[in-house]
């Protein structure tokens, strides 16, 4: 039986592609799926089937699924950290070019006049001086995240000249050998707040971030600082970022994330979402987690994931168990055991685990049957048990 993989969303066909024709039926109208694949449709009230392994967000944030309702279920959720990078780091310094040389409110003078002749070449001399701007090279540039698209960004700037100050006390070892040696590492939010003229965040959206720049930490600023916002809306504290644009403590806001209020402030340059959205970002972001979803269903291996951890397994037989489960004592043991009750010979497997879940893959010897699944699946805390 082919797996069955429901898309919600337009999916780049190149994503859609990467799932081989002759195992998998994609489309839409699948019903009971074992995979589901989608960009930004909200999945909150969705009903779990029992069939459903595994949810991939062809993008970075995952906010519009019930990750924690999945992880009960045992349904592995991948995302595709790292695909729109690129895309996201260049509408950023888009944005710092937007912000300063005035190119929106130039483009936009120059679409209003009507004259022509000599009075055409007065009004855009005026327009000339009316809209100087200033330099990137030498300003600092504060990144907050350095992840791969934080990464990105201070590596960019500091090809552009630009002095880079960083955060991430979460930084993975790879990100740090690819980030640019000129940028400085602070120790702290507010150090990196101090010190930039501007400041870009790429965060995700969790307890930790949430507001992270409010009314405590603004003032803490440079006067006439410039705050850019690619990552998730609720990370700055709003209101508190446009009662500072008012009092002119920031020099502009420039976001991702329209809202009545924004859009309608004069300092504020508000984008619709843009960040990821290239035809090449979108084909990344597609085909990276389709691929991810192709060797979990097929395999039982795991990478991206945002709820189990990275599992991956050499197959040494056409026999392997895949099991997610509670991570608490002697799961392994117990499994283990229920094979042997069988006459089962494991040839091979692997345990990882994250917090309270993990994941475990067994090759064994010969076909476990259905029997002995069943009792594998009683044991208290086995998730989801898949024999493939």
């Amino acid at each position: 039986m082919p797996f069955k993989i429901q898309k919600i969303n337009n999916i780049a066909a190149k994503g859609l592609d990467a799932f081989p024709s002759a195992g998998y039926e994609v489309g839409s109208e699948v019903t009971d799926p074992d995979g589901i694949i989608l960009r930004s449709q909200k999945l909150h009230d969705m009903e779990i089937g029992l069939n459903l392994k595994s949810i991939g967000r062809a993008g970075a944030g995952v906010n519009n699924i019930p990750v924690e309702r999945l992880t009960d279920a045992g349904v592995v959720v991948f995302n595709a950290p790292g695909a729109n990078a690129n895309a996201v780091k260049e509408l950023v310094i888009g944005s710092l070019l937007l912000s300063e040389r005035n190119l929106e409110k130039a483009v936009g003078y120059t679409l209003a006049l009507d004259s022509h002749g000599d009075a055409l070449e007065r009004e855009v001399e005026d327009g000339k001086k009316r809209f100087v701007g200033n330099e990137l090279s030498g300003r600092t540039l504060g990144v907050i995240g350095l992840g791969a698209i934080g990464v990105e960004v201070a590596n960019t700037a500091a090809a552009l000249g630009m002095k880079v100050i960083g955060h991430d006390p979460g930084i993975t070892v790879t990100n740090a050998w690819k980030l640019n040696a000129d940028v400085v590492k602070a120790q702290s939010v507010d150090e990196v707040l101090a010190g930039a003229d501007f400041l870009t965040l790429h965060v995700p959206l969790i307890d930790a971030t949430r507001a992270m720049i409010n009314t405590s930490r603004i003032p803490t600023m440079k006067d006439g600082a410039v705050l850019l916002n690619f990552a998730r809306a609720g990370v700055v504290d709003e209101p508190a970022v446009l009662e500072a644009l008012d009092s002119g403590k920031l020099k502009a806001f420039i976001c991702d994330f329209p809202t009545a209020e924004n859009i309608a402030h004069e300092k504020v340059i508000a984008m619709p979402h843009l960040g990821a959205s290239t035809n090449e970002a979108e084909e990344n972001c597609a085909v990276m987690v389709a691929e991810q979803m192709c060797d979990f269903l097929e395999h039982g291996n795991i990478k991206n994931s945002v709820n189990f951890p990275a599992v991956s397994l050499a197959r040494k037989s056409d026999f392997r168990l895949s099991l997610i489960h509670r991570n608490i004592p002697d799961m392994v043991g117990q499994i283990s055991h229920q094979l042997g009750i069988a006459s089962i010979n494991i040839l091979h497997m692997i345990n990882e685990s994250q917090g309270e879940v993990a994941c475990t893959l067994i090759d064994t010897e010969s076909r476990v049957e259905e029997k002995t699944l069943s009792a594998i699946r009683d044991i208290e805390g086995l998730l989801k048990v898949r024999q493939i």
